[in-house]
């Protein structure tokens, strides 16, 4: 036992000092729980939850904080290897979050901080750095509440970490320049490829806060474990001596004329993008960043083709040395010559006008300005296809823009127009004529009443890959929208048709069990009515399983189906599954099951119930569309962590025509049930972490639905 050392004379006065040792590192830390009032705000590395939860004094300390009405804040890195002791934390704290690359540990209680670099797991600390000063004591309250502030729940974590589901986020960080650079650095060091298109001031600010990581991956490429960094720019004076000394380290750089007013990387997980110039390197101050595959595939398409339009740099090293200039893009700094340069190109477009509006109030004042008559304009006279897109309001606000929505509805019918959620607002209006020509006009102050107060710089260009680029933001914006509400009906639809389905399905079913139940067990007569009775009590059953299938996939989609899993003998499954559906076979003449039992038994991790459903979900399939000949069931015991199940059949196989869609919901050929089989069963696969397939068997004889389990090691 760790016993608390006595503090030295005068330990109230204000002062900063370092512990060494065990005694006096666990002592201090003690100490310093105790002193808690109201609150303790913490964060440590991957290592500290097992100290914290091993460790007696450490723990009870954190109990006693608790029961004395004190709070408790913590974070850290969750990780597979710490996974179980961070649950035992959760129990222990009033709320937990994971950030990733927490360093060393920091604690804050009313009145004191303390910090460690040395942290090792489940073992006490042996050096701490404590200090009562007021100034030490905010800095670190300081640092605990931005690191705060963009960690996520620990739950979420954890969930991701045991179902292996990857939790899709798009996010922005404003004024936070210190974030900004660590999310990037964590985005490029976390990659397997990296492509980025930089603006080029940019160069000099990804030199000044990356170029190390990207040397870092650049050995892992030569390792073979990164497939390399491309960049596209615009070369010019300024950024050539950054360019050469990424060309000399082995990164890839394209020049590239005409690039679009942003700068933004993907990844093989994530992008990031803002608008800023980075002139001169300065640092980033917004910054848009995602892990959601729609803006990866988006951002990924962009720079592919401005890759390759672009020009080696080391083809345009020496022309830029002798002085050629090759801009060609105008930017326009006055407000009101950009608005005017956007009213031309939709004046003079014959073909097709697409604009997206920053904000709803950009729109407000572009209608206060007459821009319904270019609008209609265009769609009448011009004989062109008009569409706007404009971003949705606060509901404060909703009532202010349906009135303006309905205004342009009236005065320009054929202009098509969308609203798209407030996530997907921007800080920039793009005005396309033609697929020829753009111009983006920034939106600098959304308060003001006059447009020309409000915009900021523009630019025009009628380049090719520049237009094209802002082409794919319009359609990728305009398609979303679309498929948004498609979803939204389409929720609404099925949640009404499951609950009102299930609501009706299930009151008549225990009657019917209870009634044909009774009536099966009385003797007699009731002999003369066995048939029947048997009907209703098949007829109930096969209700109660419709029900039961409509229930589960309410479960599947909204996140709630648990499982319970266990050490579950395959074998012992299969054969009682076997069992309890022999009275389908019509035939027993024509139609044989056949288990190939393995000699040993084999064990799995599952939810016993759910492992049934799958088998007979399979099992019922193979008889239904098999008329004679042989259903086989094979469990394959690998040396892997997973077992192999597999249902084969002489039957009528996959039509081609479902075989796409086959483990989708209401997907059937037969005339009975409802399609929510394998969709079911593959779902319940999914959750146990396993994998579902099916395929037609060799000479179009039959076909073969197999799934894994992971075993019980």
């Amino acid at each position: 036992m760790t016993t608390i050392p006595p503090l030295p004379p005068n330990s109230h006065l204000n002062k900063s000092e370092i512990l060494y040792g065990v005694e006096n590192a666990v002592g201090r830390g003690v100490y310093f729980m105790s002193n808690v009032k109201q609150k303790m705000d913490i964060f440590f590395d991957h290592h500290a939850p097992s100290i914290v939860v091993e460790v007696r004094e450490y723990r009870d300390g954190y109990i006693d904080i608790r029961k004395r009405g004190g709070k408790i804040r913590a974070f850290t890195e969750i990780t597979k290897d710490n996974v179980k002791h961070c649950k035992e934390l959760i129990k222990i704290v009033d709320e937990l979050r994971h950030l990733d690359g927490v360093k060393g540990g920091i604690a804050i209680n009313d009145s004191e901080y303390m910090a460690t670099t040395v942290l090792q797991e489940a073992k006490p600390l042996t050096q701490v750095i404590y200090s009562n000063v007021k100034e030490v004591v905010e800095q670190g309250q300081y640092i605990f509440d931005t690191l705060w502030n963009v960690a996520i729940p620990a739950e979420q974590k954890i969930r991701e970490i045991e179902e292996g589901k990857i939790i899709y986020e798009t996010r922005i960080i404003e004024n936070n320049p210190d974030e900004i650079v660590r999310q990037i650095s964590r985005l490029a060091a976390d990659s397997t490829e990296l492509a980025t298109c930089l603006t080029p001031g940019g160069m000099q600010y990804s030199y000044n806060y990356f170029f190390d990581i990207k040397k870092n991956l650049m050995d892992k490429q030569k390792r073979g474990e990164h497939k390399g960094i491309r960049y596209v720019t615009t070369l010019d004076k300024d950024n050539l001596g950054v360019v050469k000394t990424y060309l000399e380290s082995g990164i890839q750089v394209r020049h590239v004329r005409n690039l679009p007013p942003m700068s933004f990387g993907v990844s093989d997980k994530e992008i990031a993008a803002t608008i800023e110039k980075m002139e001169g390197g300065n640092r980033v101050q917004s910054l848009l960043i995602s892990n959601e595959p729609l803006y990866q595939r988006h951002f990924a398409s962009i720079f592919e083709e401005l890759w390759g339009n672009g020009i080696d740099a080391a083809d345009m090293i020496k022309d830029i040395e002798e002085g050629v200039d090759f801009a060609d893009i105008e930017v326009i700094p006055n407000p009101r010559a950009g608005i005017a340069k956007a009213q031309s190109i939709i004046s003079a477009a014959r073909k097709e006008v697409s604009i997206l509006v920053s904000s709803a109030n950009a729109l407000r004042r572009q209608v206060q300005m007459g821009g319904l008559q270019l609008l209609k304009n265009a769609s009448e006279q011009q004989g062109a296809k008009v569409r706007l897109l404009v971003p949705d309001e606060n509901e404060n606000d909703g009532q202010r823009l349906s009135t303006i929505l309905e205004e342009v509805k009236i005065q320009c019918p054929q202009v098509n127009v969308r609203t798209m959620e407030k996530g997907l607002h921007t800080r920039i209006t793009i005005v396309l004529a033609d697929r020829k020509e753009c111009t983006i006009i920034e939106l600098k102050d959304d308060t003001k009443d006059i447009s020309y107060s409000a915009a900021g710089l523009s630019m025009y260009s009628n380049s090719k890959s520049t237009v094209s680029s802002y082409v794919s933001i319009f359609e990728t914006f305009w398609e979303q929208t679309e498929l948004y509400e498609k979803l939204k009906v389409h929720d609404k639809m099925q949640k009404e048709f499951i609950n009102v389905a299930a609501h009706e399905l299930r009151t008549p079913v225990q009657p019917i069990l209870g009634l044909s139940e009774v009536l099966l067990s009385k003797k007699g007569n009731i002999e003369d009515y066995f048939d029947l009775v048997s009907a209703i009590n098949r007829n109930a059953k096969r209700l109660q399983h419709l029900t039961e299938d409509i229930l589960d996939v309410t479960r599947i989609e909204s996140n709630t189906l648990i499982l319970h899993k266990e050490e579950v003998d395959v074998c012992e499954k299969i054969s009682n599954v076997i069992d309890d559906i022999k009275d389908q076979i019509n035939d027993p003449g024509k139609l044989r099951v056949v288990f190939y039992q393995p000699k040993n038994p084999v064990y799995v991790s599952a939810d016993k119930t759910r492992l049934y459903q799958v088998i007979a979900n399979l099992l019922n399939n193979a008889i239904k569309f098999t008329r004679e000949g042989t259903i086989s069931i094979n469990v394959e015991d690998k040396e892997n962590s997973q077992v192999t199940i597999s249902v084969k059949d002489t039957g009528a196989g996959i039509s081609p025509e479902i075989a796409p869609r086959l483990f989708t919901k209401f997907v059937t050929t037969s005339d009975a049930g409802t399609g929510l089989g394998l969709y079911l069963s593959k779902s319940i696969v999914d959750a146990h972490g396993g994998k579902m397939w099916a395929h037609n068997n060799p000479g179009k004889v039959g076909a073969t639905f197999g799934f894994t389990f992971p075993k019980i090691q």
